[in-house]
């Protein structure tokens, strides 16, 4: 067995779809639909990682991590957020969880964070992801780079973008160092990532797909697009392919209702696309 894995949310089907795609991957998984059961198991059972919503009723999961923690302080915790307050966020931080999994999430994605989190465990590091483009190089870069906005108005932003270019995308660690170089609150930090879409929390490709889902784009066979992209690529959307060369997302408008459907890869858009056709796009990266 891979790992035993602990899952924490009041609705059935996250529960239920958690179990179905990590059980055939050979994790041990047990389910639990509020904070209390969830606390009663870890009393009776070890566990090499617990995945947990925030909001549930009656103890939410800012608290039941707590309670976790003291339990076990070394135990490894990945968030389902769907709409988490910056509070919660910022909780959820300083209790050193592992990642994030936002809702909906696709299998994929559920199974690299959980990979991740149960060789952390394996190794005995304790929760603090790893990021494989943040470097001490980086992280000195980055510093530089918080200096130069430091004392200037709107500052956060421009960080932000340079961070990202620099590291690809914006996880925890790359967001609690900018909090700290610049003195504000993670949670502030963490409610202009996930409000902007030009920002990530999730590792992009060397060339990043986007697919317009938006009404001009889905009458005329953007669904098609998304799957002829996903057959091909061998990934899911959210997702990133083996060799880190594409990646994969849908986004719900591109500004370009006139070129429907519509493609953007990297920075550039493609217009009036013919989903039959759709992979003629990837020629010119081969």
């Amino acid at each position: 067995m891979k790992g035993n894995i602990l899952v924490v949310d009041d609705e059935q089907i996250v529960l239920k779809s958690c179990e179905r795609i990590l059980s055939p991957e050979g994790y041990g998984v047990d389910t639990a639909t509020s904070a209390k059961e969830a606390l009663s198991l870890l009393d009776k059972n070890f566990y090499d990682l617990v995945i947990t919503d925030i909001k549930m009723p009656e103890m939410d999961g800012i608290e039941f991590m707590k309670q976790a923690r003291q339990k076990n302080p070394d135990i490894n915790i990945i968030v389902i957020t769907g709409y988490p307050s910056q509070e919660s966020i910022k909780e959820a931080l300083r209790l050193r969880i592992i990642d994030y999994l936002p809702k909906p999430f696709s299998p994929t994605h559920l199974l690299e964070v959980t990979a991740n989190a149960i060789e952390l465990k394996k190794r005995g590091i304790i929760p603090e992801p790893q990021v494989e483009n943040y470097t001490e190089e980086v992280a000195v870069k980055l510093d530089a780079v918080i200096d130069r906005y430091r004392h200037k108005p709107g500052s956060l932003i421009p960080v932000l973008q340079e961070a990202q270019e620099l590291v690809g995308y914006l996880p925890p660690v790359v967001q609690r160092h900018i909090a700290g170089g610049l003195k504000i609150p993670v949670s502030e930090v963490h409610g202009v990532v996930s409000f902007y879409s030009f920002f990530t929390m999730k590792p992009k490709g060397k060339h990043n797909i986007r697919v317009c889902l938006g009404t001009a784009c889905y009458v005329k066979g953007a669904e098609e697009i998304v799957k002829k992209f996903s057959d091909g690529l061998k990934l899911e959307v959210g997702g990133i392919t083996s060799d880190k060369k594409f990646s994969l997302e849908t986004v719900r408008c591109l500004g370009a209702c006139g070129l429907a459907p519509v493609v953007v890869i990297d920075k550039d858009t493609h217009g009036s696309i013919n989903p039959v056709k759709t992979l003629d796009l990837l020629k010119e990266f081969e």
